[in-house]
């Protein structure tokens, strides 16, 4: 009688493990209809919880999400800790019951990712809803576009001062919001309540994992790595903004700060967006004509290429194998969460930039017609 007792507690946490499991499944169910996630999620709920949380936190000069982690990590060392010692002791009712809350707690944080935000990677894809047609392009589209980005990265590039390059990390943010903002303004399909970037307490480690910026979907935070090249900040807050905007797919997020960015009248954010651009499409058309993007490099101004050398400087200091371990961790887990191409999906803000371009013009633009603008 003692021992059935002693062990309800474990088959409580058995049933609550079994709920979890059925909510998390038909959550799954749920995300497999895109227009009715887009309907009641993405254009429901979800702005219901920015409107909340939002200007709650924003309150907090810190990422209370990165707060969040560190306890979460802390525990679970703890926890990891506490079972060796039960088991040692053969307290196999508490081991029980400790691994038991840990799954708990993993299929919470689950449902809780997918509820906050996460449910936003299965609505309709951003070319549908801004009417953007990703039809295939030939290698002169993408020449001619390249080209265009590469004068308008060499112009903006020299515009910016050595006073823009020494701007405080407080400027830049403040800057990447009021473009948000403004992009906001003009169209609800970039509308979001309260936008607002934060310095990341984990940019130490952010480092070493080779990560620019994040957003945490549990605190609908956006944190950015604010030690990275300065020339690379602007553009990346407003990528992290984006997903506060609910895109979700990193080449949405891509896009959408993209336009947020050249839609600025700040020299240092302007360039900051036509420089990742650049390198993009640079890509692009490696792999597609290789000895035209070769020829090309000629074009890109030798302020651009130090600043590429410099990015590329600043990563390499920190690349060690935790860089190669957490990119196949988190190529996985785009893939699990509707972006098959994995990494690869962050360069497919090429396809979106060239439908908007044939979108606005029937013909190729002229690559002598300096700085590209895109129309909202």
């Amino acid at each position: 009688m003692k021992s059935y007792f002693a062990g309800k507690p474990l088959l409580k946490r058995v049933a609550v493990i079994l709920a979890l499991a059925i909510a998390i499944y038909l959550l799954m169910i749920f995300a497999g209809h895109p227009q009715a996630v887009e309907k009641y999620y993405s254009q429901g709920l979800y702005p219901a919880i920015c409107f909340v949380l939002h200007p709650v936190l924003n309150i907090f000069p810190f990422s209370l999400g990165d707060v969040v982690y560190i306890a979460v990590v802390a525990y679970l060392f703890y926890a990891v800790i506490l079972l060796i010692k039960l088991l040692f002791k053969k307290k196999f009712l508490r081991a029980g019951l400790l691994i038991t809350g840990v799954i708990i707690g993993i299929q919470t944080g689950l449902l809780l990712f997918y509820i906050f935000w996460g449910m936003n990677y299965f609505r309709p894809s951003a070319a549908e809803r801004l009417n953007l047609k990703e039809s295939k392009f030939t290698a002169v589209d993408l020449q001619a576009v390249t080209t265009t980005l590469i004068d308008s990265a060499n112009a903006t590039r020299a515009r910016v001062t050595q006073a823009d390059l020494q701007q405080s990390n407080n400027t830049i943010y403040a800057t990447a919001i009021n473009a948000v903002r403004q992009l906001g303004g003009t169209s609800a399909n970039f509308q979001t309540y309260s936008p607002c970037i934060k310095p990341s307490l984990l940019t130490p480690l952010l480092n070493y994992i080779g990560t620019s910026g994040y957003y945490n979907p549990f605190t609908t935070e956006a944190q950015l790595n604010y030690q990275q090249p300065v020339f690379v900040r602007p553009f990346v807050a407003c990528h992290e903004m984006s997903h506060q905007m609910g895109y979700g797919a990193e080449d949405e997020a891509n896009f959408v700060g993209y336009l947020a960015a050249i839609g600025s009248k700040n020299r240092l954010l302007r360039y900051s967006a036509y420089q990742l651009a650049v390198r993009e499409f640079m890509f692009s058309l490696y792999v597609t004509d290789s000895l035209m993007n070769k020829e090309l490099k000629k074009r890109i101004s030798p302020q651009v290429k130090a600043d590429f050398k410099q990015e590329r400087q600043y990563w390499l200091a920190y690349q060690n194998k935790a860089n190669v371990i957490t990119g196949i961790f988190y190529d996985n887990f785009l893939k699990a969460n509707n972006q098959p191409q994995g990494l690869d999906t962050y360069n497919r803000m090429v396809t979106l930039v060239m439908a908007m371009y044939k979108r606005q013009q029937p013909q190729p633009p002229n690559p002598l017609k300096g700085e590209l603008k895109l129309e909202k």
